[in-house]
């Protein structure tokens, strides 16, 4: 190295540093099977719009898994694995209303009986979320591949990194930036809840335990949290009633939800707490003022931007040959 300048070599450890990100990405890309499997998301998509016009809600419990999946560990498919003592992702309080998971499972067997131990099954469930929002009229989002399967799940960094209902905006986005999202991306993923449903518990605090007259929340409208007393959740301890949480307008996936927050109308906590910031209000202002086309456009850069959190590629992590078990 004797006569090598300082300069060159910071220059060829930057270069090799750059390198070896942009080998990383590289191999996160649109189309990743065309050679290896190319039928791949054609059997994705095309099971997909057999099965979801019959049962449309899990459109909303794929996207939330794929979300669960992506906020611990990175989206590598560790909600999907079991665990013969409890301790996995799956069991964690915020994934114990997941659905969906036998559907996944079926996917991944049609693509081994296609091209076995090919396609991971991280690029299924991400795949099986977006062409599930966009077979109940969603919208389309890119969806590059060649993601690889992680191989540890665990209960505890899904309790803690998973967002909760509970959770104030400031919570939030230390949660979201941890993972490299910010305001915007939660904001727009939130939009999610567009479809979504969800239960008792996660309003129940609102209603029967906050520090307004009867109990609710006094950032809840209340005439909306009195209607949910009287015919949803009509004690605190109902466990099992289903909420839309765009009530009127859950099976469109549309800018309802974004009016019903401006409304004081959002179910959660966590809801009520993205127009709590100046920001953030703004910003969703701006949603609700612009042509519903510039919702789906800018929740499909946000959904893309999420499906690249810490992802493995390469020689990390396996392709599993079962999406609940790690291969032997």
């Amino acid at each position: 190295m004797a006569g090598t300048s300082p300069v060159r070599i910071v220059l060829v450890v930057v270069f090799g540093v750059l390198a070896l990100i942009g080998s990383a990405q590289a191999q996160l890309q649109m189309n990743f099977y065309a050679s290896s499997c190319p039928k791949a998301e054609q059997i994705v998509l095309d099971y997909v719009k057999q099965n979801i016009p019959n049962a449309p809600s899990l459109a909303a419990s794929f996207l939330r898994m794929h979300f669960h999946d992506c906020i611990v560990r990175g989206c590598d498919a560790s909600v999907l694995l079991n665990s013969t003592s409890g301790q996995a992702e799956k069991n964690a309080v915020p994934n114990l209303t997941l659905r969906g998971f036998d559907f996944i499972e079926r996917v991944k067997s049609l693509l081994e009986a296609e091209c076995p131990g090919v396609v991971s099954s991280a690029d299924i469930l991400t795949l099986v979320a977006r062409d599930s929002v966009v077979t109940t009229g969603g919208p389309f989002w890119n969806v590059p591949t060649g993601t690889r399967d992680g191989v540890i799940s665990n209960i505890t960094e899904a309790n803690t990194n998973i967002p909760s209902p509970f959770h104030n905006l400031t919570t939030l986005l230390t949660l979201f930036s941890n993972q490299g999202l910010n305001l915007t991306d939660l904001v727009l993923l939130s939009g999610g809840h567009t479809i979504g449903i969800s239960h008792c518990p996660a309003v129940s605090r609102r209603l029967y335990n906050s520090t307004g007259p009867g109990g609710i929340d006094p950032t809840m409208d209340s005439e909306y949290a009195e209607n949910l007393k009287a015919n949803k959740c009509k004690t605190a301890s109902d466990n099992t009633t289903i909420l839309e949480m765009d009530p009127g307008s859950r099976k469109t996936f549309d800018l309802s939800y974004y009016s019903l927050l401006l409304k004081r109308r959002g179910l959660f906590q966590s809801d009520a707490a993205l127009t709590t910031d100046s920001t953030s209000l703004a910003f969703i202002n701006q949603l609700l003022t612009s042509p519903p086309q510039f919702f789906f456009d800018e929740f499909a850069k946000a959904m893309e931007k999420m499906g690249r959190v810490n992802v493995k590629t390469g020689s990390e992590g396996q392709t599993r040959k079962q999406c609940a078990l790690v291969n032997n």
